[in-house]
């Protein structure tokens, strides 16, 4: 049958009937672990009893009215971003993309209502990815994502990943910001280091410019702390946001320190669906699990022990190398010729979902409220499908 589906992705020959916890279930009832989250997405995993309860009691009153009225809802999302992070306001859209959207609007408006409208230049990293609208791939300028789209829009300087040098080089009178993902989701699980992201906003606040991250991949929990940046005690600008936040239910949200809200106006940005009843409801509901005492603590240490148990899998494989990343956001690099993909179909073949990244990775990133015993049955399942491999 041909479908009309516009063929952006090549999906597997898999489809879901119901998820429950950390599986998902075809229509003729095979089970499958799910380590991808639906590219950490599925924070608080599937068909979470809190998660589908708001969203039906939402449901059940109102779908959508517009941001031209309040919404209760939305503002108690926003209260609590505030409460648990630097942030002084939120704006709230769909997706990563739209986050980083709003965010590099944010940056270059701060500038140009302080008199500065010539900083308008974006510093980003190689390696990086910030999503698949003009903007945000112009800022990536990752070749295999830009093809056939030019041209690119200019406001973007790059630097190699993690290069303090490079990045105090390339500032200028027309700098605007520096926009980071504390951990490259896409690119491969890269981690900044912890002495690069303080000194980036020891480099940012002495060059006047803005300290922008994307934790799209990395917020909501994912490494063991609300958003990754806290590991390193440091304060972004501005934040873009998703993913996880809606736990399946789409939203994005970009949050502003108070220097950057001051600048936003009536008219200067906008959202038709941005934070609407249901999205803020899911979104609420999400934040009541990884909030609750206790459940960040455990997203830590489930990860230490993620970490501990793949070790001794890459150990016995050598095509297997390094184990990247923090928490539940964890990538293994592959090597020898052996192709992160190839192992991704002899896993999903044996019921085990991971996802391929970037530089031959193979991601990990199972849903937050996984137990050690699902960590185990997991890996008992990766380790299976490397086996084919040993040769």
């Amino acid at each position: 049958m041909t479908s009309s589906i516009m063929p952006t992705y090549s999906p597997a020959n898999i489809a879901f009937e119901y998820g429950k916890g950390v599986y998902l279930f075809s229509p003729d009832g095979r089970k499958y672990m799910d380590f991808g989250s639906g590219i950490a997405v599925s924070s608080v995993g599937h068909s979470h009893p809190h998660l589908i309860q708001a969203i039906q009691n939402q449901a059940g009153k109102v779908l959508h009215y517009s941001n031209l009225y309040k919404i209760k809802g939305q503002e108690t999302l926003a209260n609590t971003l505030v409460k648990n992070s630097f942030a002084e306001s939120v704006f709230f859209c769909n997706s990563g993309a739209e986050a980083v959207e709003c965010g590099i609007k944010i940056v270059r408006r701060y500038h140009a209502q302080n008199g500065n409208p010539k900083k308008n230049r974006i510093i980003t990293c190689t390696g990086g990815f910030h999503g698949r609208t003009l903007a945000t791939l112009s800022a990536a300028k990752n070749e295999k994502h830009t093809a056939g789209f030019f041209p690119m829009l200019d406001g973007f300087d790059q630097v190699s990943f993690n290069s303090l040098n490079e990045i105090q080089n390339i500032i200028t009178d027309e700098t605007a910001a520096i926009l980071v993902e504390p951990i490259q989701g896409e690119g491969g699980i890269n981690s900044a280091d912890s002495d690069y992201l303080r000194e980036l906003k020891t480099i940012a606040d002495k060059a006047n410019i803005l300290l922008f991250f994307d934790e799209v991949q990395t917020g909501v929990g994912r490494t063991g702390k609300l958003f990754a940046h806290e590991w390193s005690n440091i304060q972004p600008d501005v934040m873009a946001i998703a993913k996880g936040l809606g736990g399946g239910f789409p939203i994005g949200a970009c949050l502003a320190n108070r220097k950057t809200t001051e600048i936003m106006t009536p008219g200067t940005h906008g959202s038709t669906f941005g934070g609407n009843p249901m999205a803020s409801a899911a979104a609420n509901a999400v934040l009541d699990i990884v909030l609750k005492s206790g459940f960040l603590a455990n997203v830590h240490k489930n990860g230490i022990y993620l970490h501990e148990q793949l070790k001794a899998i890459t150990d016995k494989y050598k095509f297997l190398g390094e184990i990247r990343g923090k928490g539940l956001l964890v990538g293994v690099a592959c090597s020898d010729g052996v192709i992160n993909t190839d192992i991704v179909k002899v896993a999903e073949n044996l019921g085990l979902l991971v996802i391929p990244a970037g530089n031959n990775v193979i991601r990990i990133i199972p849903p937050l409220i996984i137990t050690k015993t699902e960590i185990d049955e997991g890996l008992a399942l990766f380790d299976q499908a490397c086996s084919s491999f040993n040769c």
